[in-house]
């Protein structure tokens, strides 16, 4: 039985800033993977991708992840465009790797199960219920609201949404994503909707802005920290926001401090290109930083 279970396509990555262009691996599960590796928890990442990529995986088990691979016909290949503004983005999709199986997810054991889709059709939303059955599930809804039209991404509604979200514990949503899902612009009513159609903690990211989650009962309003150098790239911050909160929760930290230690650990990914490496230990040091500087202004 593991603590958490991502599952998700690995992928291979272009991005381009308007600092560079760099190629690598990605995809929330390698992201995740990455950040979550070096806290204290047993975990594992079910993914596929094609035999020829099969390099990435290895990399990943020299760094003790536990992962089981399935193959792929082809792997996903993403271009990931930023202006200036890193909180906004173009994709394309140049290829696109088979969908997960019943039988390849149904044969894990975990507490919490966070999902990963990349595209709408990577993980059946019929497998919610029995994985719900067997642990919590997280999802990034992400995937589910993107279609490909000439190697385009575009933004979709997601029809299976209030079957599917009846299943789900915790929903991480940017503000575009939640509005597309519930037509809300305003991100309290938006969260509102969310947990009405089934979802326990509804977490809205923000960006630069923060991240507000939402459990029902109250708001809790988790600010954007400051990075100690400066902001490089942005891809795979959702991603290890949600490492930090599902680890946090996991051992039984509240809402607020389970937000503020992910918001702490997107920061540090922000500064530099590729995944989060670093330790439980960098988090709480950025936090301590950021809240002695908040006292110090206050004062």
């Amino acid at each position: 039985m593991y603590d958490i279970c991502c599952i998700g396509h690995i992928t291979l990555d272009k991005v381009v800033t308007p600092k560079s262009t760099v190629y690598m691996a990605g995809g929330t599960s390698f992201y995740f993977s990455n950040a979550i590796s070096n806290m204290d928890l047993s975990y594992m990442l079910v993914t596929a991708l094609a035999e020829k990529d099969k390099d990435i995986v290895e990399e990943l088990r020299s760094q003790s992840i536990e992962v089981k691979a399935f193959s792929s016909a082809f792997t996903v290949y993403f271009e990931n465009i930023y202006t200036k503004d890193q909180d906004h983005r173009v994709q394309r999709v140049a290829q696109k790797a088979d969908p997960f199986t019943a039988v390849q997810l149904l044969s894990v054991d975990a507490r919490i199960f966070h999902l990963g889709p990349l595209l709408a059709d990577d993980i059946p939303t019929e497998l919610f219920k029995p994985l719900s059955e067997k642990g919590m599930i997280s999802l990034d809804v992400q995937g589910y609201l993107r279609e490909v039209r000439n190697r385009n991404v575009y933004a979709i509604d997601w029809r299976a949404k209030k079957e599917a979200l009846q299943y789900v514990h915790v929903l991480k949503a940017n503000e575009s994503e939640m509005m597309v899902l519930t037509g809300e612009t305003d991100v309290r009513k938006g969260a509102k909707v969310l947990f009405d159609w089934g979802v326990k903690e509804v977490v809205i990211t923000l960006g630069s802005k923060g991240s507000v989650i939402y459990n029902g009962r109250n708001f809790h309003i988790v600010p954007a920290y400051h990075p100690i150098t400066s902001v490089v790239d942005a891809t795979g911050c959702g991603d290890t926001y949600m490492a930090g909160y599902l680890y946090y929760r996991s051992k039984g930290k509240n809402l607020q401090e389970s937000g503020e230690f992910a918001a702490a650990m997107a920061t540090l990914k922000i500064e530099s290109s590729g995944p989060f490496t670093g330790t439980e230990e960098d988090v709480m040091s950025l936090l301590a930083n950021n809240k002695r500087k908040m006292f110090i202004e206050e004062v």
